[in-house]
């Protein structure tokens, strides 16, 4: 599935009997790939014990999503911060003690598994979930469609100006600009979900966008 739309300054044609026309496809797919993110934050006064904490706590998390099947290379560290921590009473800032983050990006390639690993992760001491993407695991397929479907666009628009204008054009473009890829646009992506997740979560994917563009050049006989 695509359309096409094309600017009106982009259909010209200059003195040298050149046409210039840009053309856009667009492809729909259902992405096949989730990534989402898990995250333990902890607190304590002392450095060592809010470090020690959060990493049995993450520990627990990883180990549970292998119990999925989720494998370990999927599995991948993306942050780990240590803030310390002040209050302010009367005016006055006050050591409170330290935070201690660590997220994890967790990489599913069932989709209709990312609901249980939020869970499992929420139920094994994940307290901060964020950035759930849908992705292509072979985008590369559906841009070539995409591209495909740019090129078809420009010609028709080609010809139908060559038509309405009276010209003689040459059917085959004397130059073909590729623009710069774009990359999958979901139509719903869930992000900072933090906090308890519920006991089921239920996670929609959507659709994917694919879109490319093309500069085309035409020559053309009055």
């Amino acid at each position: 599935m695509y359309r096409g739309s094309i600017p009106q300054a982009s259909m010209r044609a200059t003195s040298d009997r050149t046409l210039f026309v840009s053309g856009s496809g667009i492809v729909q797919a259902e992405p096949d790939l989730a990534n989402i993110q898990l995250g333990v934050v902890t607190q304590d006064q002392e450095l060592t014990t809010a470090q020690q904490q959060n990493g049995q706590r993450m520990n627990d998390v990883m180990a549970a999503l292998t119990k999925l099947g989720i494998d370990a290379e999927d599995i991948q560290t993306v942050d780990y911060t240590i803030y310390p921590q002040y209050d302010y009473i009367d005016g006055k800032q006050e050591f409170s003690g330290y935070q201690v983050t660590h997220t994890i990006s967790v990489t599913i390639k069932q989709l209709d598994q990312t609901g249980l690993v939020i869970d499992t992760g929420v139920a094994n001491g994940a307290n901060r979930v964020s950035n759930i993407q849908f992705t292509l695991q072979d985008p590369e397929l559906y841009y070539e469609q995409a591209l495909t479907a740019a090129l078809k666009d420009a010609i028709q628009k080609a010809n139908l100006i060559s038509s309405e204008l009276q010209l003689q054009l040459d059917p085959v473009p004397t130059k073909i600009v590729e623009r710069t890829q774009s990359t999958p646009a979901p139509y719903q992506t869930l992000t900072k979900a933090e906090a308890a997740a519920p006991p089921s979560t239920s996670i929609e994917p959507g659709q994917l966008q694919i879109t490319a563009n093309v500069d085309t050049t035409f020559q053309y006989l009055a």
